[in-house]
């Protein structure tokens, strides 16, 4: 599948539709990455759910999560999706390939709200290829992850699947940087091989990773079709949302006092916040404080070098 469904126990059912004190359908959705990528995601939820409130954390100071151990990245995914839970979130999409990969079980098996999380488009890029080459761009603990190993042995058949860990390239999201003749040159240590190999497909494994499509095409042309799930994202979250009664109230059917509550979306950020506004305001054309949160983990104390 391109992205996580839900889990489907019982137990989950009862407590989103039943609990007296359940987050209602006005409620925020919370949206969360270990930096700038899921913005890709955001964006797509936007464009998919216009009705809804949005709250999105951005876990900038610990970035990037495909450095780290998986202890840490679960550690920081629960702290995080639990922060957002107690600023009224009434579903989690946990924007981060990474986090999705080492910790969504986790996650879910803790918390009572819908979580939705994201896997790279193995299937429909097996699908999609002419060629049956596949080249998969993602961080090196996504291709190293149980779950990644698990869903391409599913979707490979007689299709070859080229597996690059794009090493460098969400730091240089985290700074901005998409489009430098240095990041360029990155991308087409990665790129060119899957070219030389006949890949006629690229999926893109990570939510950063979107935000490079222009560079990607400047390398490629039109020999590659990127694969990027975000749409798919918010397709599964606007699915959950409908199976748990908790789609927000369209504009056109509120009082005006509603309708003009509607905000956009809140920004968080463990960082400074300053490339997480700036990359909002150039990709989304949003002109956004961020506000700086504290979120502690238990592993918090123990990293010596948080950045």
């Amino acid at each position: 599948m391109p992205f996580d469904a839900l889990r489907s126990s019982s137990s989950s059912a009862v407590s989103v539709g039943a609990s007296p004190e359940a987050p209602g359908s006005n409620a925020p959705i919370g949206i969360f990455d270990s930096g700038l990528g899921g913005l890709s995601v955001l964006r797509a939820v936007r464009a998919a759910l216009p009705d809804e409130r949005l709250i999105y954390a951005a876990d900038s100071l610990y970035a990037p999560y495909g450095e780290r151990d998986d202890d840490f990245i679960a550690d920081r995914t629960l702290a995080i999706c639990e922060w957002l839970l107690s600023q009224g979130a009434k579903a989690l999409v946990v924007a981060c390939n990474t986090a999705t990969s080492q910790s969504i079980a986790q996650t879910r098996e803790s918390l009572a709200v819908p979580v939705i999380g994201v896997e790279p488009g193995i299937k429909p890029a097996a699908i999609t290829s002419q060629t049956r080459v596949v080249g998969v761009l993602a961080t090196a603990v996504t291709l190293r992850s149980a779950r990644f190993q698990a869903l391409a042995e599913r979707h490979t058949g007689d299709c070859r699947f080229i597996l690059q860990p794009g090493y460098g390239l969400v730091q240089a999201m985290e700074r901005c940087d998409t489009d430098s003749p240095e990041l360029v040159a990155l991308l087409r240590s990665y790129v060119q091989p899957m070219l030389d190999a006949n890949a006629d497909t690229l999926v893109l494994g990570c939510t950063h990773y979107p935000f490079l499509d222009e560079a990607i095409r400047s390398i490629a042309g039109d020999r590659l079709t990127l694969v990027d799930t975000s749409v798919a994202i918010a397709r599964q979250l606007e699915r959950q949302l409908d199976s748990f009664g908790l789609r927000a109230v369209p504009a056109q059917d509120q009082d005006q006092t509603q309708a003009q509550a509607i905000e956009l979306p809140r920004f968080y950020s463990t960082n400074d916040g300053q490339t997480l506004r700036q990359l909002a305001a150039s990709l989304l054309g949003l002109d956004m404080v961020v506000e700086h949160v504290v979120i502690s983990s238990r592993r918090l104390g123990l990293e010596s070098d948080p950045v």
